[in-house]
């Protein structure tokens, strides 16, 4: 077992009943603080730690952290590039330093007050610097429903698609924060009845529940990870809304795959949850026929039972849940997905992000995006204020949310949440 991740653990912090973040999580993000200084910190309850006042003050010592200025900085990637060893002796040091019968920091009021600040009272930040970004397409039951819609239903999946995780290279630079508002985007779009296209805004404007994983160690070009090592090359996972425009994809997918329609915005959640914490959460992934090649042969349980939701809420009017899905329903997992990334020699580098693709369950309360609930936009869900969607509105919140439970122990990550606004 991992020490930090001990069930009985508690805090001198206040952790309220439900919250994400018990002493278990520790998870890893980048605040700005009241007085503007940027910090990169951790967060237990309804409080956020400075790593850089930690260190400052002497808890960093013997962690393997040559530098406390990599604390100072406006992203982890730093941080992270320090390695597994690393992570893992920070992880544990907050782990003891934050235990409830740890008087170092609990009785010093004033090393307390450098080092402690209210979630209400920081701004969450872009936690890694996302040099490259690829978008995977790993669960059967997605793919399987837009491939009934859109294709042949009696062929759903195209030939390749159990053999290998089918994915493609998005735009980095649009990868936002949570809270960050995203304008409908404008495209070609061609009606059914036309046979010419025109151009205005989506009106089909849709979400996607995803996760995603970033990578703390690089690789050299020509080289690739193994996929029972895979797990060496990943540091944890963030919440991902990989917002879409579905008429604009229609369009424009052919041949080369997704473009416009998925490069103008995608949310992730603030805090990066280690695998470590994630470590009890572990179960087996669906099996896999026909059996896949050597290079993707993975041992032991590599997905993670993580319970997903998506909600809607209109403008004034309360929130409706309109998906319940998890992470552990899916076909391909993250070492594979690596493996797969790698296996060309492709170069991977610290801070780089892979998403999931869509996740969703078999029922149709787990769709993970309305282009599923509405099936194609041939019916619609009420919401809970009496309005109907097929698609996301103008004004819309889409709110994400993720959370494992086992022996007691919460650990979660928090809200990914976007407001639609009309398009510029």
């Amino acid at each position: 077992m991992i020490i930090a991740n001990n069930p009985e653990l508690e805090s001198w912090i206040d952790v309220p009943a439900g919250s994400d973040f018990p002493i278990q999580n520790i998870p890893f993000g980048v605040i700005r603080k009241s007085n503007g200084k940027i910090r990169c910190a951790s967060r237990i309850g309804n409080y956020t730690i400075d790593l850089y006042a930690l260190a400052k003050n002497g808890y960093m010592d013997g962690t393997g952290i040559k530098d406390r200025k990599v604390f100072r900085k406006d992203k982890l990637n730093d941080f992270i590039a320090g390695g597994k060893p690393v992570w893992k002796a920070v992880r544990q040091r907050i782990s003891e330093l934050f235990e409830k019968n740890n008087p170092h920091i609990r009785d010093n009021a004033e090393d307390k007050a450098k080092i402690l600040n209210h979630i209400n009272d920081v701004e969450m930040l872009m936690p890694v610097e996302v040099g490259d970004y690829t978008d995977f397409y790993s669960s059967i039951e997605h793919a399987t429903n837009v491939g009934k819609m859109f294709r042949d239903p009696e062929n759903a999946l195209l030939p390749n698609w159990r053999h290998l995780p089918v994915g493609y290279h998005g735009r980095s630079s649009s990868i936002v924060i949570s809270g960050t508002n995203i304008h409908r985007p404008k495209g070609q779009t061609i009606a059914n009845d036309s046979e010419l296209p025109s151009f205005g805004p989506s009106k089909l404007f849709d979400f996607e529940l995803e996760m995603a994983f970033i990578t703390g160690r690089k690789s050299e070009l020509g080289d690739n990870v193994p996929v029972n090592e895979a797990e060496d090359y990943i540091f944890g996972l963030v919440l991902f809304n990989d917002l879409s425009a579905r008429d604009i994809q229609k369009w424009e997918y052919v041949p080369l795959g997704p473009f416009l329609a998925k490069n103008f915005g995608s949310v992730i959640s603030p805090w990066i949850v280690t695998l470590d914490a994630l470590e009890p959460f572990r179960v087996k992934g669906p099996i896999q026929e026909p059996k896949v090649l050597p290079y993707l042969q993975s041992e032991g349980n590599r997905n993670f039972d993580i319970q997903l939701e998506v909600l809607i809420q209109p403008e004034n009017a309360k929130e409706s849940r309109v998906c319940l899905s998890n992470f552990k329903y899916m076909y391909w997992n993250i070492c594979q997905q690596l493996a797969h990334q790698t296996v060309n020699g492709c170069n991977i580098n610290v801070g780089d992000m892979y998403a999931s693709g869509t996740i969703s369950g078999t029922a149709p309360d787990s769709f993970g995006s309305m282009l599923e609930i509405s099936w194609g936009g041939s019916k619609s869900i009420q919401l809970t204020d009496g309005s109907e969607r097929k698609f996301v509105q103008d004004g819309d919140t889409i709110i994400m949310r993720g959370w494992a439970e086992k022996d007691g122990v919460r650990i979660g990550f928090g809200e990914c949440r976007t407001k639609v606004l009309p398009a510029k």
